[in-house]
């Protein structure tokens, strides 16, 4: 899948709205991200591909690494700028990686593998990497063990198709994203928590993919079933906070 496909370029249409909605990612991520590339993330000079609004740039800029943005959509890579302006942001995209062979210790997709041909993009990345280099994969998915997480998934599914994976992700829940790659990719899963209105929680649903191309929340049917869900939510959650569960799919492959 190229990373430039419309459905990948929707994100352009809410830039705002996912920098300030979409979860980040919990300090055992880049514990263990450190951990399976046997090296500190200080000073590791690091390209963070599909980088979007910078959630996870900003984690690896607070653990010391020098780091670089890739990202080809307009809208993502200029709230990226606004809210790290010190960052170099690259326009590119996984599969044909405008940065030098050789060049990177790190090179990180957050939440963006899947945009990618792993035909293009797994050579590209060996090719920017350094001798013992790593390149490392991870994704935030929702935790169905949590039975309202599963039953909202159900109605997601009904929605949206039942083609898109769990809260609007391509490929899937559970292990989908770890099964597609290589056996010799090192694995680990992290679950973690964020307590956030219900509010929050809609705004983040609605900052998906298979939201956005159908009209983001503005879009009617869109509206209709985020009005439909705060009703199921304030069932589960009277006090109008939601647990968001996740489990972190990482996945490191060092050179």
């Amino acid at each position: 899948m190229s990373a430039t496909t419309p459905r990948a370029l929707s994100f352009d249409t809410a830039a705002a709205q996912y920098a300030a909605y979409r979860p980040s990612y919990p300090p055992a991520l880049l514990d263990a991200v450190e951990e399976l590339a046997d090296r500190p993330l200080r000073g590791a000079r690091t390209v963070d591909v599909g980088a979007g609004t910078g959630i996870a740039t900003r984690l690896l800029l607070a653990r010391g690494a020098r780091v670089t943005a890739v990202e080809p959509g307009s809208g993502m890579a200029g709230e990226l700028h606004r809210s790290l302006p010190s960052v170099p942001v690259v326009r590119g995209d996984g599969n044909h990686l405008p940065l030098a062979t050789a060049s990177a210790d790190l090179i990180t997709y957050a939440q963006s593998w899947h945009w990618t041909d792993p035909a293009l993009s797994l050579p590209e990345a060996l090719r920017v990497l350094r001798p013992g280099g790593s390149l490392a994969l991870w994704w935030n998915v929702s935790d169905d063990s949590a039975g309202w997480i599963a039953d909202q998934d159900l109605r997601l599914r009904r929605h949206l198709g039942a083609g898109d994976g769990a809260h609007g992700t391509p490929g899937g829940s559970g292990s989908r994203n770890l099964g597609t790659l290589p056996g010799d990719f090192a694995r680990r899963l992290l679950p973690w928590s964020r307590t956030v209105p219900v509010d929050t929680h809609l705004a983040n649903l609605a900052t998906h993919s298979a939201f956005l191309v159908r009209g983001g929340a503005d879009g009617e049917s869109t509206r209709r079933f985020l009005d439909e869900e705060r009703g199921h939510l304030a069932a589960v959650f009277p006090d109008g906070t939601v647990e968001e569960r996740y489990v972190v799919e990482l996945a490191v492959l060092r050179g």
